[in-house]
């Protein structure tokens, strides 16, 4: 079993910068990528960037260039810069792994809400 527990949300305002992070416990010699999900109030959970265990990274176009993820193997943690905040960054943003790799499945943290004031 891997457990997910996330950090580091709150308020910020537009243009400010907020770092979230993820700690993984568990069985984590079985994980491999990692990354982030959010969601905004009255939508869908929609995907931010991810991470895989080789350091590659992929972003979402609406942060690229504001958005940096990292992963630390050693403390078992990834993180996500978020710089040049806006309003529309606003949501729930949930951590998650993929777990295993026969049937990879993915785990999910319990979310840290992030709150971009105008």
């Amino acid at each position: 079993q891997v457990q997910l527990v996330e950090s580091g949300g709150g308020l910020v305002q537009a243009g400010g910068s907020l770092r979230l992070s993820c700690a993984a416990s568990g069985s984590i010699f079985s994980i491999n990528a990692m990354g982030w999900y959010r969601q905004a109030p009255g939508k869908q959970r929609e995907f931010v960037a991810t991470i895989t265990d080789g350091s590659r990274t992929n972003y979402a176009d609406s942060v690229k260039g504001r958005f940096t993820i990292s992963r630390d193997n050693a403390k078992n943690t990834v993180n996500l810069q978020m710089n040049s905040v806006k309003p529309e960054d606003t949501g729930v943003y949930y951590c998650f792994t993929v777990v295993g790799s026969t049937r990879p499945y993915n785990v999910w943290g319990q979310g840290t809400q992030v709150t971009v004031s105008s």
